[in-house]
C-alpha cells in the first residue's frame, strides 16, 4: 500500500479537559543511588466548565505517599485510586468553575522504571534522567536534568499533561551545596541548610504548558549576557567556560531581531540555555531555559569546524520557540507545525538577517532535500489528526516542510503583511492553545484576502507538486507549459502562485502567473527568442521540477544566477558533462566562487574529474585544500583529491594532518586509508589521543582498514571518549577491525559489543553495535546465537524493525 493513503490508524482527538493545572509549586530532593525525586506538588486546580467530584492527574511510575486537600486550618486527607499512570483523587464536594482549590501530593518518582519509550526526534520518554549519579563513570560529570515534551513532566511531577494546559509555577529544589541549579523563570532564594546541602527556588510568574517545565542540576559553568536589562545565561561544563560566548554569543542580538521583526518582545522573565550530557534530543525550548545535548559546547579548536547548522541555527530554532510554542502553543500534537514550522523558519530568518540571501538559500535547500528524501516513503498532511503516534509528528513533515510552507506564504503576502499577521497572530492569542484555523484567521484578517485555499493545500492536505516544465518560442510569444504529474488521487492539484523569468540576451522581466490546473500553458510576449526562461526564478516553491533546458541555458543561468539556488541547481544539472570545454570552464569559475557552499558542491562534483585540463584543474582543488579559509570546503578538496584516479596526494594528505581543523584531519585520514604511504600509520599513530569524538571516529575507519592486533587496546580504551552519535559509527569500525583479529583474541572486544548492544541507552548506539557484532558472523557463527538473543529480547520497536531486515 502507498505510504501517502489514508491511514488507518484511530482518530486522535485532544484530550478532554475537565480539570486546568493553573499554578503548580513543587519541592523536590534527589536519591542519587535509586534514582529516585522525593517530591511534594501543591497544585492549584480549577474546573474547566462543569463542577467536579474528582480531579484526574497524569502521575507516571509513582510512589504516592499522601494526597491532602489544602485548607487554611488543617489539610483534609482524600482518597484516591492509581493505576501508575493516573492519580484519581475524590474531592471532598463538588467544586464549581469559579472556585479554586489545592491539592498536596507527597509522592516519590521513580523514572528508571518506566519504559523507555521515545522516537526518532526524542530517544527516551523517562522525564527525569540521571547522570553519573552516584560517580562511577570517570570523565562523566554527574548531572540531572529533565525532557518533558512530549507527555513526560508527568514522569517526575502530577500535572494534567497536555499542550492545552497553562500553569505558572515555582520549584524549589534541594541539591548539594557544589552543583548549580536552572528552572524556569527567576532565582528568587537560594539558601544553605544545615546538612550542608542548598535550597535553590526558580518562580516562573507567567503561564506556559507542562511539557514546557524544566530542571537541571549540575557543576555548571555560567556565562552571563543580557538583554534589555534581562539575564541571558549560558550553563556549560567548565572547561567550555571561555568558548561559551563564542557559542551562544549571537543570542542578545537574535533576542533584538525577533522581537523587532514580530513586533512582540521577547516576553518572558529571562533566557538561559544549558548544555546538558546524554541527552535524548537535539535541544527543547522550555520556556525561559531550553536545554542543549553536550556537543553544542566546544574547544577553541572545535570552533574552527563551527558551521551554522552546527550550532548558530539551533539557537535560533529554540529561541524563536519562545514565541511559537511557549507564547502561543499548538492545542494538540496534531497541529504541532504550529511550533515546530515557525521554529524552523526562524533558521532560514536568522541567517537571511546577519548572513545574506546565500546563507539563507542554503538553508532552504536542505529543508527541501531534508523533507523531499522523507516524502520518498510517506506523505501526510502537515495538520494530521490520524497518526499511531504522537511522537510521529516530529518528522520533516513538521520541520523542514513546514518552514518551507510558510516562505510561500511570505512570498505570496508579502513581507510586511506577513510580519504584521504575524504579530495579530501573537499578540491574539498569548497565552493560549492553538489550532490552524487560528493561524489562517490571523492572515485573513490583515489580508482581507481569503487564504482557506492556500492553508487547505498546504496544511490540511498531504503530498507536494511534481512539475514538469517546458518552453518554446514562435510569432514573438514564449509559450510555458506547466504540467503537474504527482498522483491526484492521493494529492491535490495544487495553486501556485510562481515567478517565470524571461532573459532577453541580458535582460531579465520577470511574469507573476499562477498555476490551478493540471496541465496549464501560459504566453509571454518576446521580441526575440529568449536566451533563457527560468521558471520559478524565485526558487520558492516546495516542489520537484523536471523543467527542460538546453546545456547553452543552464551555463547562462550559472553565470547570471540570481541566488545561489540558481547556482546550485546548474552545477548539479552539468555534473555529468565536464567533458565539454564550456562546462569544464564554468566549474573552475565556480572554485573561486564567494560562497564556500558553491566551492564545495563543485568540488564534490569535480571528484574523478577527466575533462579538459585535468592538470590545471587538479592543481586547482589542490590549492582550495591547503588555502581555502573554509575547513568544510578543504575538508571536501581531500575527498576530491582522493578519488582522482592514478594520482598520488600523499604530500597535501601528510600536511592536512597538522591542520587546525578536526574535519580537515578527519578527511585526511580517510584519503589515506585508501592509498597510505609509508610513513601514514606513524603519523596517525600520532593523533591517537585527540580529544576529538569526530577525529577518532576518523582513525577507528582507518584502522579498520589499515590496522593491526597492536590497536586492538587502543580501542577499547577510547570507548568512554566518543559522543553517543559517534560512537555509532566507531563501534561498526571496531567489528570491521575485530575481524582482522584472531578469533581466540576478541573475547573482550564481543563482549564490549554485546553489552552496549544489550544496555546502551541510546537505540542508535545499541544498533551500531548490533552491526559491529554483525560483521564478525562469518568468521565467527557463534555469534548468530548472541545476536538471535539480541534481537528477541529488545523493546524498541525501532530497533526491532532494523534487526528484521538485516
Amino acid at each position: 500500500m502507498p505510504s501517502w493513503l489514508p491511514p488507518t490508524t484511530p482518530y486522535q482527538p485532544s484530550a478532554t479537559q475537565l480539570t486546568d493545572v493553573t499554578d503548580t509549586k513543587l519541592d523536590v530532593r534527589f536519591d542519587y543511588a535509586h534514582q529516585y525525586l522525593l517530591g511534594t506538588a501543591v497544585l492549584t486546580l480549577r474546573s474547566h466548565f462543569y463542577p467536579q467530584t474528582v480531579a484526574v492527574l497524569d502521575a507516571k511510575g509513582f510512589i504516592i505517599k499522601s494526597v491532602q486537600l489544602v485548607d487554611a486550618k488543617a489539610n483534609k486527607p482524600l482518597t484516591y485510586k492509581y493505576d501508575n499512570r493516573q492519580l484519581v483523587i475524590n474531592l471532598d464536594h463538588a467544586y464549581a468553575r469559579e472556585q479554586a482549590y489545592q491539592l498536596r501530593i507527597t509522592y516519590v518518582a521513580r523514572p528508571n522504571e518506566l519504559p523507555a519509550g521515545g522516537s526518532e526526534a526524542i530517544t527516551a520518554a523517562k522525564g527525569l534522567y540521571f547522570i553519573n549519579p552516584v560517580g562511577k563513570e570517570p570523565g562523566k560529570p554527574r548531572q540531572i536534568w529533565t525532557q518533558g515534551e512530549t507527555q513526560s513532566s508527568s514522569c517526575w511531577f502530577p500535572t494534567v499533561d497536555h499542550p492545552n494546559q497553562r500553569m505558572t509555577q515555582e520549584i524549589s529544589l534541594t541539591v548539594e551545596d557544589q552543583f548549580k541549579t536552572l528552572s524556569n523563570g527567576l532565582l528568587i532564594t537560594s539558601k544553605k541548610n544545615p546538612d550542608g546541602s542548598r535550597t535553590d527556588t526558580w518562580h516562573q510568574s507567567l503561564p506556559a504548558a507542562p511539557y514546557l517545565t524544566m530542571l537541571a542540576v549540575g557543576d555548571f559553568a555560567v556565562v552571563s549576557d543580557t538583554w534589555h536589562g534581562k539575564a541571558v545565561d549560558y550553563y556549560v561544563e567548565p572547561k567550555f567556560k571561555n568558548t561559551a560566548k563564542a557559542v551562544f554569543g549571537h543570542t542578545p542580538e537574535m533576542l533584538e531581531f525577533f522581537s523587532k521583526r514580530l513586533g512582540v518582545e521577547f516576553p518572558w522573565e529571562k533566557y538561559s540555555q544549558i548544555a546538558v550530557r546524554d541527552y535524548v534530543s537535539g535541544a527543547m525550548e522550555n520556556t525561559t531555559a531550553t536545554v542543549h545535548g553536550a556537543t553544542i559546547q566546544a574547544t577553541r579548536r572545535e570552533l574552527f569546524d563551527n558551521t551554522y547548522e552546527t550550532s548558530e541555527s539551533v539557537i535560533a530554532h529554540e529561541l524563536f520557540h519562545q514565541w511559537f510554542g511557549d507564547y502561543v502553543t499548538c492545542e494538540s500534537w496534531s497541529n504541532l507545525p504550529l511550533n515546530e514550522s515557525f521554529a524552523n523558519y526562524s533558521q532560514y530568518l536568522w541567517a537571511e538577517h546577519k548572513y545574506g540571501a546565500d546563507a539563507a538559500a542554503l538553508v532552504q535547500q536542505q529543508d527541501l532535500a531534508h523533507y523531499l528524501e522523507e516524502a520518498e516513503s510517506k506523505r501526510e498532511p502537515l495538520i494530521r489528526y490520524h497518526y499511531a503516534n504522537r511522537e510521529d509528528m516530529f518528522d520533516r513533515h513538521s520541520y523542514e516542510k513546514g518552514g518551507r510552507v510558510l516562505h510561500m506564504l511570505r512570498k505570496y503576502v508579502g513581507d510586511e503583511a506577513f510580519f504584521t499577521a504575524l504579530n495579530r497572530y501573537l499578540n491574539q492569542n498569548k497565552f493560549t492553545a492553538v489550532e490552524i484555523s487560528d493561524l489562517r484567521t490571523a492572515f485573513e484578517e490583515t489580508t482581507g484576502e481569503d487564504l482557506k485555499w492556500f492553508f487547505d493545500q498546504w496544511f490540511l492536505e498531504r503530498g507536494h507538486p511534481e512539475l514538469k516544465v517546458s518552453h518554446s518560442y514562435s510569432n514573438g510569444q514564449v509559450l510555458l507549459r506547466v504540467q503537474q504529474t504527482q498522483d491526484t488521487l492521493f494529492q491535490p492539484v495544487f495553486r501556485l502562485p510562481v515567478t517565470v523569468t524571461v532573459w532577453q540576451k541580458e535582460k531579465p522581466t520577470n511574469h507573476q502567473i499562477t498555476i490551478t490546473k493540471a496541465d496549464q500553458t501560459f504566453s509571454f510576449l518576446a521580441a526575440d527568442k529568449p536566451t533563457m526562461v527560468k521558471f520559478d526564478s524565485e526558487s520558492q516553491l516546495l516542489a520537484q521540477l523536471d523543467e527542460e533546458r538546453t546545456m547553452e541555458e543552464i551555463i547562462f543561468q550559472f553565470y547570471h544566477a540570481q541566488n545561489y539556488l540558481q547556482k546550485y541547481e546548474a552545477l548539479d544539472l552539468l555534473q555529468n558533462k565536464t567533458t565539454d570545454f564550456a562546462v569544464s570552464g564554468l566549474l573552475r569559475n565556480a572554485l573561486s566562487d564567494n560562497f564556500f557552499a558553491v566551492r564545495r558542491t563543485t568540488l564534490d562534483h569535480l571528484r574523478g574529474y577527466r575533462g579538459p585540463n585535468v592538470s590545471a584543474v587538479r592543481t586547482e582543488v589542490q590549492r582550495l585544500a591547503t588555502t581555502d579559509p573554509s575547513s568544510v570546503v578543504r575538508a571536501q578538496a581531500l575527498v576530491t583529491l582522493a578519488a582522482f584516479p592514478n594520482e598520488n596526494y600523499t604530500t597535501t594528505y601528510q600536511a592536512a594532518l597538522r591542520d587546525s581543523s578536526y574535519l580537515v584531519e578527519a578527511a585526511a585520514i580517510e584519503a589515506l586509508a585508501k592509498l597510505p604511504s609509508a610513513n601514514s600509520r606513524t603519523q596517525i599513530a600520532a593523533l591517537e589521543n585527540t580529544p576529538s569524538s569526530s577525529l577518532l571516529v576518523a582513525i577507528a575507519g582507518y584502522y579498520a582498514q589499515r590496522g593491526s592486533l597492536d590497536q586492538y587496546a587502543w580501542f577499547l580504551r577510547r570507548l568512554p571518549d566518543l559522543t553517543d552519535t559517534d560512537l555509532y559509527t566507531y563501534l561498526q569500525a571496531f567489528g570491521a577491525f575485530m575481524v582482522q583479529v584472531p578469533v581466540i583474541e576478541r573475547e573482550k572486544g564481543v563482549h564490549t559489543l554485546e553489552k552496549l548492544a544489550r544496555t546502551h541507552p541510546q537505540y542508535f548506539v545499541r544498533l551500531g553495535a548490533y552491526r559491529g557484532l554483525l560483521a564478525l558472523v562469518p568468521s565467527q557463527p557463534d555469534l548468530k546465537s548472541v545476536l538471535f538473543d539480541i534481537k528477541n529480547k529488545e523493546t524498541d520497536e525501532r530497533l526491532k524493525s532494523y534487526y528484521n531486515l538485516m
